[in-house]
């Protein structure tokens, strides 16, 4: 059902059949113009027939080459037969004495070697490019599409403007379970509700036609599409509820767990993905409120508490415009713990001097459209004071800066980066902006644009929390990368399992296999250390060795590293 949305556009049918057309074409027209004596006139100059049977050779080549990129196994087939086919007619000439041709068979036998080539090399990305789709849409506990594969499900039906229904489902109290059994019994749990629900979607026993992915933790999510009435979506959810009625065994003991609920629909109550999805959670959270033996709520409009975001708009416009946003550095090291860098995380106060929450203000920040405003102070603040640092203990720490797809393609982004560069002396080489995954997705030919400018300033790219969204190996192909950074949600659970730490290996690989160096995020403790050595990751960032700190403390870690290098 995914596919429809996420698959690579092929090409189409028609131009196989144009590209074999020309390459007939020029076959013909090689015969014909290697035993022809005549001439034609090019601006008035004599050009004989036989000096363009070259000309029409590669045109026939390059309508091969073409065809397999463009087609794969089918173009391959047809390629290699074509050639295949036209040795008969050469060795014939030879034995007539006709040993013109004998450059022909050259030329024949290094173009199989060629297609050859194409075809493993483009086949062996396709095979990566699954394995990368299938990892990052996919839950890796329970087997099912995971809360980016909804995200982009929903995406494309509001592209599409198919009316559809959004419901969270939050298991009741399943902590519980965790606290009784262990974490490997939550698991298990886990996996049998996913399977009962995917098997409940699969059945088509709702009537409705449904899309079930895990959502994170012990949250699930439902797509509904396909109802007639307010009636049939109630019933379409309530079955998804009534199937934890059933008790549910784990190491021979008996369960009986619930849920709350909450959905929203499209267009109906919201008209954009981040909108439902806060809809269909607001509603969740009344469910929760009202009752815990699974209830199921749907969305009203005075759900959303709309006065908490308008009070922390005012208090991010104010923060703005009254100086009260900074920035804390956390570094990064390579895994012999040489520093790397850091990387300037905004950091908020209110009015009253306290400490606000990153969490709380940047999603307002965002939706409010003021985070390009947020990302510009952390630039200026974190550039001026990390070249200061540069020259004065002569380093070559990198400083990474966050860029949202809003500031990144906002015209003068890359003038922004150019005046922070010039005003603080920092090298362009030591400065890497970090990116989402989402741009590919926003604004392909913009960010391409973009990114490219800045890369030919001398700057660094950087994917962040790589792992998390749908990434085309094709369009990383096409951005000048340097560095992967891998999400610390898949660090976190490299132990709760071979697979997840598999998982985390695979990106790794995959980075190291398109030549990208790669930081692994949240990284608190020893044995994820190690298990990131064992499987070759290149930098770390987290608790570990480093929290997020203040300038002067960040002034006193390059002191050191000044030091202990010197």
């Amino acid at each position: 059902m995914l596919d429809e949305f996420s698959s690579a556009k092929a090409a189409p049918v028609w131009g196989f059949f144009v590209l074999v057309a020309l390459y007939i074409t020029g076959v013909v027209m090689v015969n014909k113009t290697s035993v022809s004596d005549g001439v034609i006139l090019i601006f008035d100059q004599p050009i004989a027939h036989r000096s363009l049977t070259g000309a029409f050779s590669s045109i026939s080549n390059l309508c091969l080459v073409m065809l397999v990129v463009l087609y794969k196994k089918p173009g391959f087939y047809v390629s290699l037969f074509a050639l295949a086919t036209s040795f008969p007619a050469l060795i014939t000439r030879i034995l007539h004495h006709n040993y013109t041709v004998i450059p022909g068979i050259f030329v024949n036998c290094v173009m199989i070697i060629i297609i050859i080539i194409i075809y493993r090399t483009t086949s062996r990305s396709a095979r990566y490019q699954e394995k990368m789709r299938d990892l990052a849409l996919t839950d890796r506990l329970t087997g099912l599409p995971n809360r980016y594969a909804a995200s982009e499900m929903m995406n494309g039906l509001i592209q599409k403007n198919e009316p559809f229904a959004f419901a969270v489902i939050n298991l009741n109290y399943f902590k519980n379970i965790n606290n009784a059994m262990g974490q490997q019994a939550g698991d298990k749990a886990l996996i049998q509700i996913g399977n009962r629900w995917q098997k409940l979607a699969d059945d088509g026993t709702t009537g409705t036609n449904d899309f079930v992915a895990s959502q994170s933790g012990n949250e699930f999510s439902v797509i509904i599409r396909d109802y007639a009435s307010e009636e049939q979506l109630r019933n379409s959810v309530e079955r998804y509820a009534d199937a934890l009625k059933e008790k549910i065994v784990i190491d021979d003991s008996d369960f009986v767990l619930t849920a709350s609920i909450g959905y929203a629909t499209f267009p109906g109550d919201a008209k954009d993905g981040d909108t439902l999805l806060n809809c269909a959670y607001s509603a969740m959270i009344q469910a929760k409120k009202m009752d815990h033996t699974g209830l199921i709520c749907r969305f009203e409009t005075g759900m959303l508490g709309s006065s908490h975001t308008i009070e922390m708009e005012s208090k991010i416009r104010s923060a703005l415009d009254n100086g009260r946003f900074f920035f804390n550095l956390q570094p990064q090291f390579d895994m012999d713990h040489k520093l790397r860098g850091f990387e300037a995380l905004a950091r908020m106060k209110d009015e009253n001097g306290q400490f606000i929450s990153p969490g709380e203000f940047i999603p307002v920040a965002e939706k409010a459209g003021l985070v390009d405003r947020i990302d510009h102070e952390v630039l200026i603040g974190a550039t001026a004071f990390i070249g200061e640092m540069v020259q004065k203990y002569h380093s070559d720490v990198i400083l990474s800066v966050n860029a949202s797809v809003r500031h990144l393609l906002r015209n003068g982004f890359v003038d922004e980066i150019r005046e922070a560069l010039n005003s603080s002396g920092l090298p362009a080489e030591q400065l890497e902006i970090e990116i989402t995954e989402s741009v590919m997705i926003d604004s392909v030919e913009k960010a391409i644009e973009c990114i490219h400018q800045l890369t030919e300033l001398g700057v660094h790219i950087a994917i962040d929390d790589f792992g998390t969204g749908y990434s085309s190996l094709s369009y990383l192909n096409t951005f000048p990368v340097d560095v992967l950074k891998v999400d610390q949600s898949f660090i976190i659970k490299m132990h709760s399992g071979e697979a997840s730490k598999q998982y985390v290996a695979a990106i790794i690989a995959i980075g190291h296999v398109m030549n990208f160096r790669v930081v692994a995020e949240g990284v608190e403790e020893t044995d994820q250390l190690e298990d990131l050595k064992e499987i070759g990751c290149d930098y770390i960032q987290g608790f570990l060795w480093g929290k997020p700190m203040s300038p002067e403390d960040a002034a006193k870690l390059m002191e050191e590293e000044s030091v202990r290098c010197g």
